[in-house]
């Protein structure tokens, strides 16, 4: 990740004027994916073009967790994340418009005259194709050129990416992972999916079996496929680590408590409370229940074992 994090400005209030008179890449951006970053790509370019700031903005909550509040967890980043990428993409700010009763409301004029226009200080927005937002999706591309022109704001649409299955989405991605297909998802995001979060006690169940794992609470992430994973950890302080997680129940213990359990090869260490970043790198196993402790521990060796030639390769 970008070792130069990028400003976090709240959008529904007005931005600092440092950042005002910018474009704006427009769009719920939950993965940053090969798409995504067609879009912040344009922006960035039409910026720096014009000589302005170079935003892009995102909605949080995601608008489906306002609408479907109890919608599976399906995000892909959190906004951290999303913060640390859109640096990499070469944004100056992100704004972000948090979703809630206010903004659900907000027609589609509305949105652009007093939250782009009025808020942000936009003087160009970028956005896919396919975009919509206002009140009840009211407005898309062709209203946001004709409302953005009346408001000053000029309007580029940007159309898909494409692969040989079609174009790139983020849930084309969230099935991959489902499936724990992690070369597409790896392949579509221009990088491996990735939860980060800070690192938890759990029941010392690894540990006392040789293999002491670093827990993760998987939180507001979508859930891959459960089973058992080739991963990389990447600390705070720049360490990447190779790994085999299990990511479920662990169906072997009781209570069933869902957990992702990385193990961290060649590495001796108290984690606990530090913010980590789990890769998923590649799919081994699904979850299996183990009638032996022995049994289960001479799988996890045979798990590591190929995880470890699995990251060489």
């Amino acid at each position: 990740m970008s070792n130069a994090p990028i400003v976090r400005l709240d959008g529904n209030s007005p931005i600092a004027a440092a950042y005002r008179g910018g474009v704006v890449a427009l769009g719920n951006f939950d993965g940053v994916h090969a798409g995504h970053q067609a879009v912040i790509g344009a922006a960035v370019a039409e910026a720096r073009a014009r000589g302005v700031p170079a935003l892009v903005a995102t909605f949080d909550p995601h608008p489906v967790r306002h609408f479907k509040p109890d919608a599976a967890p399906f995000r892909l980043t959190t906004l951290d994340q999303r913060q640390a990428y859109l640096a990499e993409a070469g944004a100056d700010a992100m704004v972000v418009f948090s979703f809630g009763d206010r903004l659900a409301n907000v027609t589609a004029e509305e949105f652009v005259s007093d939250w782009l226009g009025g808020h942000v200080g936009a003087t160009g927005v970028v956005t896919g194709e396919d975009f919509t937002f206002g009140k009840g999706r009211g407005g898309n591309i062709e209203s946001l050129k004709a409302l953005g022109t009346a408001a000053g704001i000029t309007s580029t649409a940007i159309g898909p990416v494409c692969d040989a299955e079609g174009p790139i989405s983020s849930s084309r991605i969230r099935a991959a992972l489902q499936a724990g297909d992690c070369e597409t998802a790896t392949r579509l995001l221009t990088r491996p999916f990735a939860v980060q979060g800070p690192v938890i006690h759990g029941d010392k169940n690894g540990r006392k079996l040789g293999f002491p794992t670093a827990n993760v609470d998987m939180g507001g992430y979508m859930r891959p496929r459960y089973g058992i994973y080739a991963v990389r950890g990447r600390l705070a302080d720049g360490r990447v680590l190779k790994g085999a997680a299990n990511l479920g129940i662990r169906p072997t213990f009781d209570p069933p408590k869902e957990l992702l359990e990385p193990h961290f090869f060649d590495f001796s260490g108290d984690l606990y409370g530090q913010d980590i970043a789990v890769e998923f790198v590649s799919f081994l196993r699904a979850e299996a229940k183990f009638e032996t402790l022995d049994a289960l521990m001479a799988q996890m060796a045979r798990d590591c074992d190929e995880a470890r030639a699995r990251l060489s390769a």
